[in-house]
């Protein structure tokens, strides 16, 4: 079943990961307009702090996956959804504990200025470290609530999708009905959740707080790809067995 993997594997994970290279150059382009600490070494770590969430996040995604396979691993059919959605909330605590000394490590402790897009571009605000972690983990919970909210609307274990089903039996028109008034319902907490984190991260740290949410938001790309991956799998497996 080539359409799945090329859709769901390969489309996916390049659109994705072009989202995560736009957001990466966002904020180093930022952190490299900064006035940061004035040292050589200091300065490096501020500018690389943006990449340093990228690569904490593979790590996480890495212990994430070991919990999958050999602490909580699927033993029947109906630990498959737990276990998928472990996954998700595991690797998003760990990804918040990470981010914290890491964080602490490469940001100046009395901060460091960036420009601003309401002063015209010039260097005003300063960025405290407990700042960028808000912002971080201000992307990275809200991607995991999406996730979920996501399931809910989309799963068959849940109300939603069987209402939908159950609406084929009074006809086609019903079923088109009842489904967009489902989607339209869907997107209304992924839309709110995405207006609080632009706002509370433009509070914050205007521009860089943007892209540093949305680095975390991306920072576990890794396992959510991972779980994307098992939809395909799913049905190439049907495909052979019919």
């Amino acid at each position: 079943n080539v359409g799945d993997n090329v859709g769901d594997v390969a489309g996916m994970g390049s659109d994705l990961f072009g989202s995560f290279a736009e957001a990466s150059c966002a904020a180093l382009v930022i952190g490299a307009s900064s006035t940061l600490a004035g040292s050589e070494d200091a300065d490096w770590r501020a500018l690389m702090f943006p990449l340093m969430i990228s690569a904490a996040g593979i790590i996480v995604c890495m212990i994430t996956s070991f919990v999958a396979t050999n602490l909580s691993p699927v033993r029947r059919e109906e630990d498959v959804e737990k276990v998928l959605k472990v996954q998700i909330a595991v690797s998003t605590v760990l990804m918040s504990i990470a981010i914290i000394p890491i964080a602490f490590w490469a940001l100046p402790s009395d901060g460091f200025k960036v420009a601003t897009v309401a002063g015209g571009g010039k260097l005003e605000l300063d960025v405290k470290p407990f700042y960028a972690v808000a912002t971080v983990w201000a992307g990275l919970w809200a991607g995991a609530i999406i996730g979920f909210v996501t399931e809910f609307y989309t799963s068959h274990s849940y109300t939603p999708t069987r209402e939908v089903a159950q609406s084929c039996e009074t006809g086609a028109a019903t079923n088109i009905i009842y489904g967009l008034a489902l989607g339209y319902k869907s997107v209304i907490i992924p839309v709110f959740l995405l207006a609080f984190v632009v706002y509370f991260s433009f509070t914050l740290l205007d521009m860089y707080g943007v892209a540093l949410s949305a680095l975390g938001m991306l920072g576990t790309l890794a396992t959510c790809l991972s779980i994307d991956v098992y939809g395909p799998v799913c049905d190439n497996a049907g495909g052979i067995a019919e």
